[in-house]
């Protein structure tokens, strides 16, 4: 894994070296074992490098052998030793035995089209020096990232936002169109971000850019909505069973030590019992907790190791640990963390990165298998509300108004019910959206917003968009469908930006295309089963890890959040946020802050979300609009 970056004019001679030079400086986190730079008259390539696979030889940027093409690639192709025998068959010269060569060749051989023979995460862009043409792609579901700006005359492009703001043409301003749905999701559903005129090439597109400057991007791939064959519940669970351990092999492939993030959960630790079981040295696990037991998973991690065989070590924070570090980790990232188990996520990497140079981790079951409890309380939703929907309208207002304020109810009961049909509007926006996602709710942000038009700007457009392509599908199909194509996306930036900012490469076994395009496959029943989700890969898991821990109640990987924001760091974080002349002083409302921050602190309301959410826009704010520099946590609270 590696950072990549770059540039092309459309004029000549009008690039900078020592732009270049800048750009992939800021990215030295993510490729300490080495830096590249190449140019010609139109184009520049820059390259951080992570020395994984071909140590010696596989430096970048990198030529075929005529040098008529040029590449810069993040990432690992996993299939790249299958494909380099009908490549020489066809002519071509290796020099290598890395993967970025078969790229090179596999461009030069089968054109745009190289990527759907690709089976890995990727990010990469080819220049022509003959057609002055640039190339770049990015693998199916978004592991790899990749950025972009591009105003007609110079399109600069990178593995994070902030290599493309050391380029002159680029500057750090905030896209205010996106405020509405950033304090609502944290995240953007679609290809903007929050720094205008600055995109995201979205997953399973290519992108080419041609000698006149013009831009076009296509789709490559997609989520198949595809029937399985009849098989029995015994067949689907041994084509998952070998399916699985087949894509955890491939990604065993390294030159270098590897480890696992183990969580104590189904999902990591099936991974590690497999690695174990196909590997002849030790397995190392990592896991990461805090001293709030009822909020770590750690004695559940120590558990599944001890069971599998690993050797195993951890690592507990506390709440200074995390606020020390948050400023650092909302740099790392280029946007306001989404999820505070990002910052998590870091200080686990960095115990990783003292014993291996690639970890595989977890991620991605619960969207292929629908293990959020999300999926199965949507569809009891949705059953409801057609029967729901004869009670007059009057009724159902007084019932919503009931659930949400009456002293009969006890405060759990009424976050419950709260949940249903019966404290929320029957329409899928309130039911999923608004329910499992939304900080501030449209309501909320009105309230909130010193410009109440500003929560007119379009919250779930961009997810909606993904939800109206999968028509067709059964209702748990397009949910799944939905959070693949979003929720996951960001899920991977994370993973790949908290794990790069210790220099460590992540893997991702649950997200070879393959095995999403088999899963997509299964019965809904053998996804959700009665209450039990991810049904398949439990049974697929029963002799990989106890039974235990294979069917206790998800944890979802916690923070103490909501305990630190009312005791620990309360006063710092009020001091952060009600900053005259910054970010939130700007778009909100200083009263309606006031009594948010009140009302959580007195136990009133649990506003740990949005106050995260604020918190975070705060900080990205001086950071990225103020300079681009790191920030100390005690700077910015004084």
């Amino acid at each position: 894994m590696c950072g990549i970056a770059g540039f092309v004019t459309t004029e000549p001679g009008q690039g900078s070296q020592a732009a270049l030079r800048a750009m992939t400086d800021v990215m030295a986190h993510r490729g300490p074992d080495g830096e590249g730079h190449w140019h010609d008259d139109r184009a520049f390539l820059g390259h951080r490098r992570l020395s994984i696979i071909d140590l010696a030889a596989g430096g970048q940027p990198m030529s075929n052998e005529s040098e008529g093409l040029w590449i810069t690639f993040n990432g690992e192709i996993f299939n790249h030793a299958d494909l380099r025998p009908d490549l020489e068959k066809a002519g071509l010269t290796y020099r290598t035995r890395c993967d970025t060569e078969t790229i090179l060749h596999a461009y030069s051989q089968y054109g745009e089209s190289c990527v759907e023979r690709f089976r890995g995460m990727f990010a990469f862009a080819i220049w022509n020096r003959r057609e002055h043409r640039l190339f770049a792609a990015r693998d199916r579901l978004g592991i790899k990232p990749f950025y972009y700006f591009h105003d007609g005359q110079t399109f600069v492009f990178g593995s994070e936002i902030k290599a493309l703001l050391e380029h002159p043409a680029v500057e750090a301003k905030f896209d205010e169109t996106m405020l509405a749905e950033h304090l609502a999701f944290g995240y953007s559903s679609d290809e903007r971000t929050l720094f205008r005129n600055i995109k995201k090439l979205p997953p399973g597109h290519t992108l080419s850019l041609d000698a006149e400057g013009r831009l076009s991007i296509r789709q490559y791939w997609d989520v198949p909505a595809a029937s399985g064959p009849q098989r029995s519940e015994k067949e689907w669970i041994e084509e998952c069973r070998a399916r699985f351990e087949l894509s955890v092999e491939q990604r065993l492939m390294s030159d270098v030590p590897l480890g696992m993030f183990l969580s104590g959960g189904v999902d990591s630790g099936s991974v590690a019992a497999v690695m174990k079981r196909l590997t002849d040295s030790p397995v190392k696990t990592f896991s990461v907790g805090y001293a709030e037991r009822e909020y770590s998973e750690l004695h559940y991690a120590a558990d599944v190791a001890k069971a599998i065989g690993t050797e195993h070590r951890e690592i507990s924070i506390s709440s200074a640990d995390f606020f020390r570090a948050l400023p650092s980790m909302i740099w790392h990232e280029d946007e306001p963390v989404v999820w505070p188990s990002s910052v998590s996520l870091h200080f686990v990497s960095k115990l990783a990165a003292e014993d291996v140079k690639v970890v595989l981790t977890g991620e991605g079951a619960d969207e292929l298998f629908a293990g959020y409890g999300r999926y199965r309380f949507y569809q009891m939703n949705d059953r409801l509300a057609g029967p729901y929907g004869y009670v007059p309208g009057f009724l159902r207002s007084g019932i919503r108004k009931f659930v949400e304020g009456s002293s009969l109810l006890g405060a759990d009961l009424r976050r419950k019910l709260g949940h249903t049909v019966l404290g929320r509007q029957a329409s899928f926006e309130s039911l999923y959206l608004d329910n499992f996602f939304s900080a501030f709710s449209d309501a909320e942000q009105r309230a909130l917003l010193k410009d109440p038009a500003r929560a007119e700007d379009p919250v779930y457009d961009s997810f909606l968009a993904h939800w109206r392509a999968s028509e067709g599908r059964t209702t748990l199909g397009r949910l799944l469908y939905s959070d693949i194509k979003t929720y996951l996306v960001e899920l991977c930036m994370k993973q790949d930006q908290m794990s790069m900012s210790a220099s460590l490469e992540s893997r991702v076994p649950f997200l070879d295309h393959s095995f999403v395009e088999f899963a997509a496959t299964v019965p809904d029943s053998l996804k959700l089963n009665g209450k039990v989700g991810k049904y398949i890969f439990k049974k697929v898991a029963e002799d990989l890890i106890p039974h235990d821990i294979l069917y206790r109640k998800k944890m979802g990987f916690p923070t103490p959040l909501k305990r630190w924001l009312r005791e620990d760091a309360v006063r710092e974080v009020e001091t952060i946020l009600r900053k005259p002349d910054s970010l939130v002083s700007e778009y909100v409302d200083r009263e309606a802050l006031d009594t948010l921050l009140a009302r959580q602190r007195s136990g009133a309301v649990d506003a740990t979300d949005r106050l995260w959410r604020l918190l975070n826009l705060q900080i990205w704010g001086e950071t990225f609009l103020s300079g681009g520099r790191q920030k100390d946590w005690r700077e910015l609270a004084a």
